[in-house]
């Protein structure tokens, strides 16, 4: 009866060793990640005039980080973004719109032609940058961030095509991933800004 009772004690000291070791790998594991997350403030970019962009003016509102382009079959997007952007500028929502010529060619243009056809054909008002990569070895720094778990903390991602929307919350992270096909007047996107 002693041994038995010796064992089952041993048993459970062993299991309670082995729990405790393994809660602390998942906290260490929480930690790195932790540690690693990025948000959207540490970056700096060029618009379309080439001033400074600083993603840290930012900060306490939601985003829509989108790839844009001209000759697109979803380019009439553009006016249900100048439309949401018009409506929750004033409540803490702004879009920022990165020209991407990395689908089909169909960015081709300067930044000086892409701002002149944003305004002419659709009066946008909100942010456009300057044109950058959104995929592959030349993928610009803040795509990297977007479309990287161990930098955004949420997933990974691939850009699929033009106007992919991304989602960053107050605190500027990574909240959701939105296909292109998605409209930006989508409830989905909508029941966000103003949640």
């Amino acid at each position: 009866m002693k041994n038995l009772l010796f064992v089952a004690c041993t048993a459970l000291l062993l299991f309670s060793c082995q729990n405790q070791a393994q809660n602390k790998k998942a906290d260490k594991n929480k930690t790195e990640i932790a540690m690693t997350k990025q948000n959207i403030y540490q970056f700096k970019v060029e618009d379309l005039s080439g001033n400074t962009f600083d993603f840290a003016s930012l900060k306490g509102k939601k985003v829509m980080i989108v790839n844009t382009a001209s000759k697109c079959g979803l380019t009439p997007q553009y006016k249900d973004l100048e439309a949401i952007y018009k409506e929750y500028q004033d409540k803490g929502f702004v879009i920022v719109g990165f020209p991407a010529n990395n689908f089909a060619s169909q960015e081709p243009g300067t930044n000086e032609e892409i701002a002149s056809f944003c305004q002419m054909n659709y009066g946008v008002t909100f942010p456009m940058m300057d044109k950058v990569s959104v995929k592959g070895d030349d993928m610009c720094e803040i795509y990297q961030f977007l479309t990287q778990k161990s930098k955004n903390g949420l997933q990974d991602s691939d850009v699929e095509w033009n106007f992919q929307k991304y989602l960053i919350n107050e605190n500027g992270e990574l909240a959701k991933v939105i296909s292109p096909q998605t409209l930006p007047t989508d409830p989905e996107v909508i029941n966000w800004i103003k949640a």
